[in-house]
Order: C-alpha cells, then structure tokens, then sequence
C-alpha cells in the first residue's frame, strides 16, 4: 500500500516547492562589490558575507609588513587573529614570536594561529581569501 506524503502534497509538488524555499535563501555576491572595505598603507582587505559566513579578499603590495601596515594603527606588534585561507598570487610569510617562519605561495591552503607577524615575499602584489578571522580582521577599534 502506497504511503500518502503527510503534507497532503504530491511528491512533485513537495519538490518544487523545496526548491522555490531554497532558491528565496541563495546567494551570490562578488569582490567586486564588497560589503565592507579596510584599506590601509600598501593594502586592503575586502570582506563580503554570505548568510552568517563573511569571506575575506587581502590584497598586499610589494613591501607590506602587518606590523608597520596594519598593526601600528592600533598598537599591535602582532596580529592576533586566526587564519584560515587560500593564496591566491604571489607570496607572503608569517613569522612567530619563537622564529618559526611559514612561507605561502600561489596555490597553498593556510592555517595561521594568532600571535604572528606577516609580510609580503618578491615584487609580485599577495592575494589570499580568508575563511575564517575575515569579519575582525583589520577592524579598526
């Protein structure tokens, strides 16, 4: 015996309307149009936020150091927000207070814990997306 779906709904009927529910919810966005912007010296970080996640864009110049670039601004020797994120171009390092020093490069999926300093590495400008840290990072307080 054939079960009758408890919404009174046909099977169909109940997909599309899952369907029409689901497409009122999707998002699309693009860097290009970012929902926040922080610019400092020799970068920027855009974040754009999609449902409850915000996603970040660094780009950083030739000669950026978080220290002197992002940090002075607030006082910080040292950039205590996590990260986790992707580089997009170029390459940059994290560098630790024990002198541990990460180098990432085009390609490279990262973890950086907080306590670190950062800085581009070459003449060719750094982008990573961040997936984490990316609504506090750069915030001016």
């Amino acid at each position: 015996m054939a079960r009758r779906p408890r919404s009174g709904l046909a099977t169909k009927e109940r997909s599309a309307l899952f369907l029409e529910r689901m497409k009122a919810k999707m998002t699309l966005k693009r860097f290009d149009a970012p929902d926040s912007t922080r610019n400092f010296p020799k970068g920027r970080f855009d974040g754009v936020t999609i449902g409850e996640m915000t996603i970040g864009r660094a780009e950083y110049e030739p000669g950026w150091v978080w220290s002197r670039d992002v940090g002075a601004a607030s006082g910080q020797t040292l950039c205590q927000i996590e990260h986790h994120g992707m580089v997009v171009s170029g390459a940059a390092t994290a560098e630790f207070e024990d002198g541990t020093v990460l180098e990432m490069r085009a390609g490279d999926l990262f973890y950086i814990p907080p306590g670190h300093d950062s800085r581009v590495v070459g003449d060719e400008p750094y982008v990573s997306l961040h997936f984490s840290g990316a609504e506090s990072y750069a915030k001016p307080k």
